[in-house]
């Protein structure tokens, strides 16, 4: 008989499983990342356990099924709870992911004590402080109430005898990479730990009615470090973006059973905690500079949140035989495809130039909607002209040098409006389809010319 595997080999990027060790992981593409793992052993027993008759659910018609709308728990958090879908859902399990040192334990905490003051029972479960290093912490956010309780364990066996005792409303788990299970013979953090550990908290979670808050590391390549199905397992998944350095942080909602996975939360990062952004708008576009060449405003939709960036572009002549481009914020793709529509296009020779392209206050937009303000601000530094500062842009550019519709275009213009723009250039076909009147003098484009004449 064959002898039975006793290790398998697991990808510490991305999960993938093989029975032997590669080179390079078929799944992630990165290479030097497998390492051996025991297989945990199973029963080999063919004694089948005798269920009674009442221990079987019976199907239940879809109609029949009742839930109260208005279950949901405020955070205290304006801007989480609008990633979240309107609050945090009982016996949900949440995944928060990002950058260490970007703020991911300061929000949970700020989270428990804003839940605490509600009179909501709170455990916080550490795995990489002391009480006394939490309580530092804590200070520096504020006061806390009695309902707030703090533990410091990685076993989690025993956590799960604490939490069935205690019996809180909102657990915090920081961070997953820290837990370990007895009955997995591998090291803390690894695959099979992770993924062990995540599927004993989720049925804690669904089995009591009881949401839970994981803090997971993330991989050089920004996203959860363990396995794929990590994410698949829970209920929502929210990466806590921006640079470090800075001040701002951006809470992303990737995956969310109870709501959209479009909307984002901005908080500033401040010497006690986080504080929201309510006027990202504003946010970002502080300290634009006046009659400066290859800044344009553009109006975006994250969500159903209008958002105005200002896009920054630098061209010039370049002193070597292969131009250079880079691109901050924007896919760098895209833009080389939008010099390439002005060149063919327009006729201007682009192709010996450098280009840079920046958005200013550190976001990453995915939205085509800022295709006309990145074509504008590249004009703008290419011809050295201006662009009025109250003058704000937004659609998608095709490779004909059209400019097309986009979304939503009504929200974007009142967002203008409110921050006292009094011109908006925008898709000639999004024109057509506005029903009311807005204070602000709107120009329709049908093509990159219409816009080149506009400046």
């Amino acid at each position: 008989m064959a002898k039975a595997k006793e290790s398998m080999f697991f990808c510490k990027e991305c999960g993938y499983e093989s029975v032997k060790w590669q080179g390079q992981c078929p799944g992630c593409k990165e290479w030097n990342t497998f390492v051996e793992q025991p297989v945990a052993k199973t029963s080999t027993g063919k004694a089948k356990t005798v269920r009674k008759l009442t221990d079987i659910k019976e199907p239940v018609s879809i109609n029949k099924v009742k839930y109260d709308e208005n279950e949901r728990t405020q955070t205290g958090f304006n801007e989480l709870d609008r990633v979240l879908g309107g609050g945090i859902v009982r016996g949900s399990l949440v995944l928060v992911g990002g950058d260490p040192g970007i703020g991911k334990s300061t929000l949970l905490l700020q989270v428990c004590r804003n839940l605490s003051d509600k009179e909501n029972r709170v455990l916080y479960i550490s795995g990489e402080e002391s009480l006394s290093q939490i309580k530092m912490r804590g200070e520096r956010i504020g006061t806390f109430k009695d309902s707030m309780l703090l533990l410091c364990e990685t076993n989690l066996e025993t956590i799960e005898d604490t939490i069935k005792r205690l019996n809180p409303d909102v657990v915090v788990i920081d961070s997953i990479q820290t837990m370990f299970s007895e009955e997995v013979t591998s090291a803390p953090g690894s695959v099979s730990q992770v993924r062990e550990t995540t599927n004993i908290l989720m049925q804690i979670a669904k089995g009591m009615n009881i949401t839970i808050f994981i803090v997971g590391h993330v991989t050089k390549e920004g996203v959860v470090a363990g396995p794929r199905v990590l994410e698949h397992m829970v209920d929502t998944v929210l990466y806590f973006e921006g640079d470090r350095h800075a001040s701002y942080r951006i809470l992303r909602g990737v995956k969310n059973r109870f709501g959209s996975t479009n909307e984002i939360g901005v908080f500033e990062m401040h010497e006690e905690g986080l504080k929201e952004v309510t006027n990202p708008s504003e946010y970002m576009l502080d300290g634009r500079p006046e009659d400066a060449p290859g800044s344009a405003t553009a109006c975006l939709i994250e969500g159903t949140r209008p958002i105005l960036v200002e896009v920054q572009a630098l061209v010039c002549q370049s002193n070597f035989g292969m131009a250079r481009r880079t691109a901050a914020g924007v896919d760098y793709n895209r833009v080389n495809l939008l010099m390439a529509v002005l060149e063919k296009r327009i006729g201007y020779q682009l192709s010996g130039c450098d280009a840079y392209v920046n958005i200013a206050g550190g976001l990453k937009i995915n939205e085509p909607a800022i295709d006309l303000a990145i074509v504008m601000s590249l004009i703008s530094s290419f011809k050295n002209r201006n662009i009025d500062n109250k003058m704000v842009f937004f659609g998608e550019v095709g490779l004909s040098g059209e400019v097309r519709a986009v979304s939503m275009a009504e929200q974007r213009i009142q967002e203008a409006v409110k921050l006292g723009f009094d011109t908006c250039v925008l898709p000639q076909t999004s024109l057509k389809s506005l029903k009311k009147e807005l204070n602000i003098k709107l120009i329709g484009v049908n093509n990159i010319k219409d816009a080149i004449a506009i400046i």
